[in-house]
């Protein structure tokens, strides 16, 4: 299925908008001053050094974390009238992975908005939440209790989570960190897929020789906005170099050159 992707205008380009992001921790910006426009329908990576803003950016975007200024909209409307039409996959070392609970149960709780507060979960929610692990390979462990699995395993529950919302972006901090090969390689193909659907991903990520494999868009931050736009025009060596602060080997800038960045 394809779905529409239009805002409370009427237009298509930008599934998430921010205007004039700040946000401090102890006084000190995180983010200072970001304009950046991801574009409906196409697959985005945030990019920058360690301690960039990348990840709190992300979450000042949801409402997770407090901005001391900026604007958000989501396919053109304000964030508050679109959070069902996000879904959100957080830092998998942020999650508290001793809490009791199974697999299946994980994935069901993605399903909150639809349930309500004192919603029962039927059948068919059973059912959605186990086409969902289907859809990443995790079908097989539904009863197993989420802390007896790998790393990789637990990022893809987390995954399925946000598949069983059937929204329209879908925000994810970084996806990839800390998981093997095969699991890095089945997420992206899920991505892919919903990219082909019709849906937006945007994702924190940290490695860049897989950036211009990944992602159509892509922002280059480094506490502020240092580029943004199409990849094969974004992220070449000298915007790196400006993103990293010269912190970037120049052996990987020859390489990403070499290879078509």
């Amino acid at each position: 299925m394809t779905v529409a992707l239009v805002g409370a205008d009427g237009g298509t380009d930008g599934a998430l908008t921010v205007r004039g992001m700040t946000v401090s921790y102890g006084g000190k910006a995180a983010v200072f001053d970001v304009d950046a426009t991801f574009p409906a329908g196409q697959m985005a990576g945030i990019v920058g050094p360690n301690g960039a803003g990348k990840s709190t950016l992300l979450k000042a975007a949801l409402g997770i974390v407090p901005r001391v200024s900026g604007t958000v909209e989501v396919f053109g409307q304000p964030l508050e009238a679109a959070r069902a039409r996000i879904a959100y996959v957080p830092q998998r070392a942020s999650i508290d992975w001793d809490f009791p609970a199974r697999v299946i149960d994980v994935v069901t709780m993605g399903l909150y908005r639809q349930l309500g507060l004192l919603g029962r979960i039927g059948a068919q929610h059973r059912a959605k939440a186990r086409a969902a692990l289907e859809r990443v390979g995790m079908e097989a462990f539904a009863s197993r209790q989420i802390g007896q699995l790998s790393g990789g395993q637990q990022q893809r529950v987390f995954l399925a989570r946000a598949l069983a919302q059937e929204a329209e972006l879908y925000l994810l901090d970084e996806p990839f960190a800390g998981v093997d090969a095969a699991t890095e390689r089945a997420i992206i193909a899920v991505l892919k897929d919903l990219q082909h659907e019709g849906r937006t991903v945007v994702a924190v990520h940290h490695d860049l020789a897989t950036v211009t494999r990944y992602f159509d868009h892509v922002l280059l931050l480094n506490t502020r906005k240092v580029a943004e736009g199409p990849v094969e025009e974004t992220f070449t060596p000298e915007m790196l170099n400006r993103t990293y602060g010269g912190r970037l080997a120049t052996a990987q800038v020859d390489q990403l050159q070499l290879s078509g960045a």
